[in-house]
Protein backbone atom coordinates (compact mmCIF):
# COMPACT_ATOMS: atom_id res chain seq x y z
CA UNK A 1 0.00 0.00 0.00
CA UNK A 2 1.45 3.35 -1.02
CA UNK A 3 0.48 5.18 2.16
CA UNK A 4 1.49 2.44 4.60
CA UNK A 5 3.61 -0.32 3.10
CA UNK A 6 4.82 -1.17 6.61
CA UNK A 7 1.29 -2.26 7.53
CA UNK A 8 0.63 -5.18 5.16
CA UNK A 9 4.18 -6.49 5.42
CA UNK A 10 4.00 -6.49 9.23
CA UNK A 11 0.55 -8.11 9.22
CA UNK A 12 1.87 -10.88 6.97
CA UNK A 13 4.88 -11.49 9.22
CA UNK A 14 2.78 -11.65 12.40
CA UNK A 15 0.18 -13.98 10.88
CA UNK A 16 2.94 -16.18 9.47
CA UNK A 17 4.03 -17.09 12.99
CA UNK A 18 0.71 -18.92 13.49
CA UNK A 19 0.04 -20.16 9.95
CA UNK A 20 0.04 -23.89 10.70
CA UNK A 21 -2.34 -24.61 7.80
CA UNK A 22 -0.39 -22.66 5.18
CA UNK A 23 -3.18 -20.24 4.31
CA UNK A 24 -1.23 -17.01 4.72
CA UNK A 25 0.21 -15.65 1.48
CA UNK A 26 1.93 -12.45 0.40
CA UNK A 27 1.71 -10.66 -2.95
CA UNK A 28 3.72 -7.50 -3.59
CA UNK A 29 3.23 -5.62 -6.85
CA UNK A 30 4.47 -2.31 -8.28
CA UNK A 31 1.36 -0.31 -7.47
CA UNK A 32 0.20 2.80 -5.71
CA UNK A 33 -2.81 2.80 -3.36
CA UNK A 34 -5.34 0.29 -4.71
CA UNK A 35 -3.48 0.01 -8.02
CA UNK A 36 -3.98 -3.76 -8.10
CA UNK A 37 -7.76 -3.28 -8.44
CA UNK A 38 -7.90 -1.03 -11.48
CA UNK A 39 -6.32 -0.47 -14.86
CA UNK A 40 -3.60 -2.61 -16.39
CA UNK A 41 -0.74 -1.77 -14.04
CA UNK A 42 1.77 -1.61 -16.87
CA UNK A 43 3.07 1.82 -15.89
CA UNK A 44 3.41 3.96 -12.80
CA UNK A 45 4.27 7.50 -13.77
CA UNK A 46 7.06 7.25 -16.35
CA UNK A 47 8.16 3.76 -15.24
CA UNK A 48 7.10 0.97 -17.61
CA UNK A 49 6.95 -2.53 -16.09
CA UNK A 50 6.72 -4.30 -19.42
CA UNK A 51 3.50 -6.18 -18.66
CA UNK A 52 0.02 -5.67 -17.25
CA UNK A 53 0.82 -6.34 -13.60
CA UNK A 54 -2.59 -5.40 -12.15
CA UNK A 55 -4.51 -7.42 -14.73
CA UNK A 56 -2.24 -10.39 -14.07
CA UNK A 57 -2.83 -10.19 -10.33
CA UNK A 58 -6.61 -10.00 -10.67
CA UNK A 59 -6.80 -12.92 -13.12
CA UNK A 60 -4.02 -15.25 -12.01
CA UNK A 61 -3.94 -14.65 -8.27
CA UNK A 62 -7.02 -13.01 -6.77
CA UNK A 63 -9.66 -14.73 -8.93
CA UNK A 64 -8.12 -18.18 -8.44
CA UNK A 65 -7.67 -17.60 -4.71
CA UNK A 66 -11.33 -16.62 -4.29
CA UNK A 67 -12.54 -19.46 -6.51
CA UNK A 68 -10.67 -22.01 -4.40
CA UNK A 69 -11.51 -20.75 -0.91
CA UNK A 70 -15.07 -19.56 -1.63
CA UNK A 71 -16.27 -21.99 -4.30
CA UNK A 72 -14.17 -25.08 -3.76
CA UNK A 73 -12.36 -24.83 -7.08
CA UNK A 74 -8.92 -26.48 -7.54
CA UNK A 75 -6.00 -25.31 -5.40
CA UNK A 76 -4.30 -22.45 -7.29
CA UNK A 77 -0.88 -23.56 -5.99
CA UNK A 78 0.05 -20.10 -4.80
CA UNK A 79 3.61 -19.41 -3.77
CA UNK A 80 4.30 -18.34 -0.20
CA UNK A 81 5.34 -14.90 -1.42
CA UNK A 82 4.81 -13.65 -4.96
CA UNK A 83 6.74 -10.46 -5.66
CA UNK A 84 7.17 -8.37 -8.77
CA UNK A 85 10.88 -7.81 -9.21
CA UNK A 86 11.32 -4.34 -10.68
CA UNK A 87 14.32 -3.75 -12.89
CA UNK A 88 13.98 -7.27 -14.29
CA UNK A 89 10.22 -6.68 -14.49
CA UNK A 90 9.10 -10.21 -13.73
CA UNK A 91 7.09 -12.05 -11.10
CA UNK A 92 9.13 -14.14 -8.67
CA UNK A 93 7.80 -17.07 -6.64
CA UNK A 94 9.45 -17.15 -3.21
CA UNK A 95 9.35 -20.00 -0.70
CA UNK A 96 9.60 -17.51 2.17
CA UNK A 97 9.62 -13.80 2.86
CA UNK A 98 12.10 -12.38 3.31
CA UNK A 99 13.64 -14.84 0.82
CA UNK A 100 16.51 -16.99 2.01
CA UNK A 101 17.69 -18.96 -1.00
CA UNK A 102 20.92 -17.60 -2.51
CA UNK A 103 20.61 -14.41 -0.44
CA UNK A 104 23.79 -12.95 1.05
CA UNK A 105 23.94 -9.95 3.36
CA UNK A 106 26.20 -7.20 2.03
CA UNK A 107 26.81 -3.56 2.92
CA UNK A 108 27.09 -0.45 0.78
CA UNK A 109 29.49 1.92 2.54
CA UNK A 110 29.55 5.70 2.30
CA UNK A 111 32.97 6.76 1.02
CA UNK A 112 34.87 10.01 0.53
CA UNK A 113 34.01 12.30 -2.40
CA UNK A 114 30.44 11.06 -2.62
CA UNK A 115 31.40 7.50 -3.52
CA UNK A 116 29.42 4.41 -2.54
CA UNK A 117 30.77 0.86 -2.67
CA UNK A 118 30.69 -2.61 -1.16
CA UNK A 119 34.27 -2.10 0.02
CA UNK A 120 34.72 -1.52 3.76
CA UNK A 121 36.48 1.80 4.47
CA UNK A 122 40.11 0.99 5.27
CA UNK A 123 40.78 3.90 7.62
CA UNK A 124 40.32 3.21 11.33
CA UNK A 125 40.03 6.94 11.99
CA UNK A 126 36.45 7.70 13.03
CA UNK A 127 36.61 11.43 12.28
CA UNK A 128 35.74 11.36 8.55
CA UNK A 129 32.32 12.83 7.83
CA UNK A 130 30.17 14.71 5.34
CA UNK A 131 27.90 17.49 6.53
CA UNK A 132 24.97 19.68 5.57
CA UNK A 133 22.87 22.40 7.15
CA UNK A 134 19.22 21.63 7.79
CA UNK A 135 16.84 24.59 7.98
CA UNK A 136 13.21 23.92 9.00
CA UNK A 137 12.24 27.15 7.24
CA UNK A 138 13.47 25.69 3.94
CA UNK A 139 12.59 21.98 4.08
CA UNK A 140 13.35 19.49 1.31
CA UNK A 141 10.05 18.92 -0.54
CA UNK A 142 8.86 15.40 -1.22
CA UNK A 143 8.74 16.21 -4.94
CA UNK A 144 9.77 18.98 -7.25
CA UNK A 145 8.05 22.31 -6.84
CA UNK A 146 5.65 23.85 -7.71
CA UNK A 147 3.35 21.42 -5.90
CA UNK A 148 -0.28 21.97 -6.81
CA UNK A 149 -3.18 20.78 -4.66
CA UNK A 150 -4.31 17.22 -5.49
CA UNK A 151 -1.68 16.75 -8.16
CA UNK A 152 1.01 14.11 -8.40
CA UNK A 153 0.36 12.25 -5.15
CA UNK A 154 -0.27 8.90 -6.85
CA UNK A 155 3.14 8.88 -8.55
CA UNK A 156 5.43 10.95 -6.30
CA UNK A 157 7.41 7.93 -5.13
CA UNK A 158 8.64 7.28 -8.67
CA UNK A 159 9.50 10.92 -9.36
CA UNK A 160 12.99 11.78 -10.59
CA UNK A 161 15.12 12.58 -7.51
CA UNK A 162 17.56 14.84 -9.35
CA UNK A 163 15.71 17.85 -7.97
CA UNK A 164 16.79 16.80 -4.46
CA UNK A 165 20.32 15.72 -5.39
CA UNK A 166 21.15 19.29 -6.37
CA UNK A 167 20.19 20.78 -2.99
CA UNK A 168 22.93 21.70 -0.47
CA UNK A 169 20.92 20.12 2.36
CA UNK A 170 20.89 16.68 0.72
CA UNK A 171 23.96 14.41 0.73
CA UNK A 172 24.54 11.95 -2.12
CA UNK A 173 26.75 8.88 -2.42
CA UNK A 174 26.90 6.95 -5.68
CA UNK A 175 28.56 3.77 -6.96
CA UNK A 176 30.58 3.49 -10.12
CA UNK A 177 28.69 2.19 -13.15
CA UNK A 178 27.65 -1.37 -12.34
CA UNK A 179 29.45 -4.05 -14.34
CA UNK A 180 26.89 -6.70 -13.32
CA UNK A 181 23.29 -6.76 -12.20
CA UNK A 182 22.76 -6.34 -8.44
CA UNK A 183 19.56 -7.95 -7.19
CA UNK A 184 18.30 -6.78 -3.79
CA UNK A 185 15.48 -8.84 -2.32
CA UNK A 186 14.21 -8.62 1.26
CA UNK A 187 14.66 -6.13 4.07
CA UNK A 188 17.09 -3.22 3.77
CA UNK A 189 18.51 -1.42 6.80
CA UNK A 190 20.29 1.92 6.78
CA UNK A 191 22.92 2.29 9.50
CA UNK A 192 23.69 5.96 10.03
CA UNK A 193 26.36 7.22 12.37
CA UNK A 194 25.39 10.84 12.69
CA UNK A 195 25.51 13.91 14.89
CA UNK A 196 23.54 17.14 15.02
CA UNK A 197 24.05 20.49 16.69
CA UNK A 198 20.38 20.36 17.66
CA UNK A 199 18.66 18.17 20.22
CA UNK A 200 16.22 16.49 17.84
CA UNK A 201 16.45 15.61 14.17
CA UNK A 202 14.84 13.63 11.38
CA UNK A 203 16.99 11.29 9.33
CA UNK A 204 15.62 10.41 5.89
CA UNK A 205 17.41 7.84 3.74
CA UNK A 206 16.59 7.08 0.11
CA UNK A 207 17.95 4.21 -2.00
CA UNK A 208 17.97 5.20 -5.67
CA UNK A 209 18.48 3.50 -9.04
CA UNK A 210 20.35 5.89 -11.35
CA UNK A 211 19.72 5.21 -15.03
CA UNK A 212 22.48 5.61 -17.64
CA UNK A 213 22.88 9.09 -19.10
CA UNK A 214 22.17 7.70 -22.56
CA UNK A 215 19.42 5.18 -21.93
CA UNK A 216 18.58 3.95 -25.40
CA UNK A 217 15.73 1.68 -24.25
CA UNK A 218 13.77 4.81 -23.27
CA UNK A 219 15.56 8.13 -23.87
CA UNK A 220 13.07 9.94 -21.61
CA UNK A 221 14.54 7.99 -18.67
CA UNK A 222 18.16 8.98 -19.39
CA UNK A 223 19.89 9.93 -16.14
CA UNK A 224 16.68 9.33 -14.19
CA UNK A 225 17.07 8.87 -10.43
CA UNK A 226 14.35 6.41 -9.41
CA UNK A 227 13.72 6.00 -5.69
CA UNK A 228 13.54 2.31 -4.84
CA UNK A 229 13.11 2.78 -1.09
CA UNK A 230 12.80 5.71 1.28
CA UNK A 231 12.08 5.99 4.98
CA UNK A 232 12.57 8.17 8.02
CA UNK A 233 13.59 7.93 11.68
CA UNK A 234 12.76 10.76 14.04
CA UNK A 235 15.79 10.97 16.29
CA UNK A 236 13.87 11.33 19.55
CA UNK A 237 12.58 7.78 19.02
CA UNK A 238 15.97 6.19 18.35
CA UNK A 239 15.86 4.15 21.57
CA UNK A 240 12.13 3.85 22.22
CA UNK A 241 8.85 4.73 20.52
CA UNK A 242 7.20 5.01 23.93
CA UNK A 243 9.78 7.21 25.64
CA UNK A 244 11.12 9.92 23.32
CA UNK A 245 14.30 11.61 24.50
CA UNK A 246 16.56 14.46 23.34
CA UNK A 247 19.58 13.80 21.17
CA UNK A 248 22.85 14.81 22.87
CA UNK A 249 24.08 17.74 20.76
CA UNK A 250 27.27 17.09 18.78
CA UNK A 251 27.31 13.45 19.87
CA UNK A 252 27.62 10.66 17.31
CA UNK A 253 24.62 8.35 17.52
CA UNK A 254 23.88 5.10 15.68
CA UNK A 255 20.53 5.25 13.89
CA UNK A 256 18.96 2.17 12.30
CA UNK A 257 16.36 2.89 9.65
CA UNK A 258 14.52 -0.14 8.29
CA UNK A 259 12.67 -0.47 5.00
CA UNK A 260 9.72 -2.93 4.98
CA UNK A 261 10.44 -4.91 1.79
CA UNK A 262 12.13 -4.59 -1.57
CA UNK A 263 12.68 -6.73 -4.65
CA UNK A 264 14.63 -4.85 -7.29
CA UNK A 265 17.42 -5.36 -9.80
CA UNK A 266 19.93 -2.56 -10.30
CA UNK A 267 20.84 -3.35 -13.89
CA UNK A 268 24.29 -3.48 -15.40
CA UNK A 269 25.16 0.00 -16.66
CA UNK A 270 23.13 1.70 -13.89
CA UNK A 271 24.44 3.16 -10.63
CA UNK A 272 23.24 2.83 -7.04
CA UNK A 273 22.77 6.06 -5.10
CA UNK A 274 21.96 6.87 -1.48
CA UNK A 275 20.55 10.24 -0.42
CA UNK A 276 20.41 11.47 3.19
CA UNK A 277 18.45 14.53 4.30
CA UNK A 278 16.63 15.84 7.39
CA UNK A 279 13.29 16.97 6.00
CA UNK A 280 10.72 15.56 3.58
CA UNK A 281 7.94 18.09 3.57
CA UNK A 282 5.00 17.70 3.89
CA UNK A 283 5.09 13.88 3.86
CA UNK A 284 6.89 14.24 7.20
CA UNK A 285 6.03 17.25 9.36
CA UNK A 286 8.90 19.64 10.05
CA UNK A 287 11.12 18.79 13.00
CA UNK A 288 11.99 21.91 15.07
CA UNK A 289 15.46 20.38 15.59
CA UNK A 290 15.16 21.42 19.21
CA UNK A 291 13.64 18.82 21.49
CA UNK A 292 10.18 19.76 22.72
CA UNK A 293 7.79 17.37 24.49
CA UNK A 294 5.16 17.70 21.76
CA UNK A 295 6.21 18.80 18.27
CA UNK A 296 2.63 19.75 17.42
CA UNK A 297 2.82 22.41 20.13
CA UNK A 298 6.24 23.72 19.08
CA UNK A 299 6.58 27.50 19.00
CA UNK A 300 8.19 29.46 16.20
CA UNK A 301 11.19 30.08 18.45
CA UNK A 302 11.71 26.31 18.83
CA UNK A 303 12.54 25.88 15.15
CA UNK A 304 16.28 26.20 14.62
CA UNK A 305 18.93 25.58 11.99
CA UNK A 306 21.18 22.59 12.69
CA UNK A 307 24.42 21.26 11.26
CA UNK A 308 24.23 17.56 10.49
CA UNK A 309 27.22 15.25 10.14
CA UNK A 310 27.21 11.76 8.62
CA UNK A 311 30.28 9.76 9.61
CA UNK A 312 31.85 7.23 7.25
CA UNK A 313 35.00 5.60 8.65
CA UNK A 314 36.28 3.22 11.30
CA UNK A 315 33.67 1.99 13.75
CA UNK A 316 31.41 4.83 12.63
CA UNK A 317 31.19 3.81 8.97
CA UNK A 318 27.66 4.59 7.80
CA UNK A 319 26.30 1.97 5.42
CA UNK A 320 23.23 0.37 3.91
CA UNK A 321 22.80 -3.33 4.69
CA UNK A 322 21.23 -5.02 1.66
CA UNK A 323 20.18 -8.65 1.01
CA UNK A 324 21.79 -9.48 -2.34
CA UNK A 325 20.64 -12.45 -4.43
CA UNK A 326 23.69 -14.19 -5.81
CA UNK A 327 23.12 -16.38 -8.85
CA UNK A 328 24.79 -19.74 -9.21
CA UNK A 329 25.15 -20.42 -5.49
Amino acid sequence: DQEDFYGPITIYELLERHDTEHKNFLVVGPWNHGGWSRGTGQKLGPVDFGSETSAYYRKEVMAKFMAHYLKGRPDPNLSEALTFRTGDNKWVRNDAWPPKQNVVGRSLYFQANGKLSFETPTSKDTSAFDSYISDPANPVPYRQRPILLRSGWTTWQVNDQRFAADRPDVLNWETEVLTDDVTVSGKITANLFASTTGTDSDWIVKLIDVYPENYTADPTMSGYELMIAGDVLRGRYRNSLEKPEPIPANSVQHYKIGFPANDHVFKKGHRIMVQVQSSWFPVIDRNPQRFVPNIFLAKESDFQIATQRIYRSGKQASHIAVPVVESGK
